[in-house]
């Protein structure tokens, strides 16, 4: 037993660092490409209720005029994708986490694509509807196999056990997908944000994963894990390049159908919390300037809010990071507690 572990540990972390190395090789052939045809990303200027973004682009204005080029989530997704397709062989728990991926991926790339290369009016990329009509076809597609290929249709509460959903499964996993990819993609904001947040998710749910025997699941989160090191080394302050929308698609998507795949949905919002509270920041101010005509941040998300309050960027990027491995741990420890490990 214990050398049969002992086998699964080493196969994890040796897939989490092929997958570290294969993005630092690819990481000089993206940059070459991306400046070499601009790729910068075209910052907003209106919100989305209407006003002129000037807090937020006062806050970032060396960032802007260092033009720093986008789509750079394209390097994790090709590296997790090559180790997992030619590597992972448990297919059975790996295929779907990787369909997210890929799913995600597109849904950004375009999004992306549209806003780099599009005109002057289509700087935001793809309308939110199309975006969110986008991302809820992933979701569902990717519910449906989960519920009548995998067989799955249960979700655990805490003190009732596992609960049988039916068909109302694909609902609730449409629905994880696009929380999760709509979140992650708002805290891609500062420099190296998202993908310290993302390595602590991910990590806990390759603790879960593996206290559960879900091996395949938990070498895929270390390949992700390996993939987004990677990407932080090159994307800490000062960053020289953007995870784009589709790096934060392709992570947000995989990481809720983790969530969903070792029957932990119930502490997705424990360990990614951070991701929840940056999300409803924007919810709620997008509510109240609609309907009251007031702000209750000086600018969402959270993460532009204590920037404005005068917050440096590191500071604010280093304590989320620090939240966010105490969640995580926390996680875990409820996993535990609470039978889901």
């Amino acid at each position: 037993m214990k050398e049969a572990l002992t086998s699964e540990v080493v196969v994890m972390f040796v897939f989490s660092v092929g997958a570290f190395f294969l993005a630092m090789c690819l990481t000089p052939i993206y940059t070459h490409f991306a400046y070499k045809y601009k790729l910068w990303k075209k910052q907003k200027t209106i919100a989305v209720t209407g006003e002129a973004l000037t807090v937020m682009n006062e806050l970032h204005k060396d960032k802007i005029a260092r033009h720093l080029p986008t789509m750079a989530g394209v390097i994790g997704v090709v590296s997790i994708a090559a180790i997992t397709f030619l590597f992972n062989f448990d297919r059975g728990q790996t295929w779907l986490p990787l369909a997210a991926l890929l799913g995600g991926a597109i849904v950004g790339l375009i999004d992306d694509i549209i806003n780099v290369f599009g005109n002057s009016k289509d700087v935001a990329g793809l309308r939110s509807s199309v975006k969110f009509t986008m991302i809820t076809l992933v979701g569902v597609a990717l519910g449906w196999f989960f519920f009548a290929k995998l067989g799955y249709d249960v979700v655990f509460i805490p003190f009732l056990g596992n609960i049988h959903f039916g068909w109302a499964i694909v609902a609730i996993f449409a629905f994880i997908v696009v929380a999760t990819s709509n979140a992650v993609n708002i805290s891609d904001g500062l420099d190296g944000l998202s993908g310290g947040l993302l390595i602590a998710s991910f990590g806990a749910f390759a603790m879960i994963a593996m206290l559960q025997g879900n091996y395949g699941i938990a070498v895929f989160c270390f390949t992700v894990i390996g993939a987004l090191l990677s990407y932080i080394w090159f994307n800490i302050f000062p960053a020289r390049f953007m995870m784009g929308d589709i790096g934060s698609f392709a992570f947000g998507t995989a990481l809720g159908v983790v969530a969903m795949l070792t029957n932990s949905l119930v502490l997705l919002p424990v360990i990614g919390f951070l991701f929840v509270l940056e999300a409803g920041s924007s919810l709620l101010q997008i509510i109240s300037k609609k309907f009251f005509h007031k702000k209750i941040f000086i600018s969402a998300p959270l993460h532009h809010h204590l920037e404005a309050k005068g917050w440096p960027e590191t500071k604010v990027t280093m304590r989320f990071w620090v939240i966010a491995i105490v969640l995580a741990s926390l996680g875990v420890g409820l996993a535990l507690a609470g039978g889901i490990a």
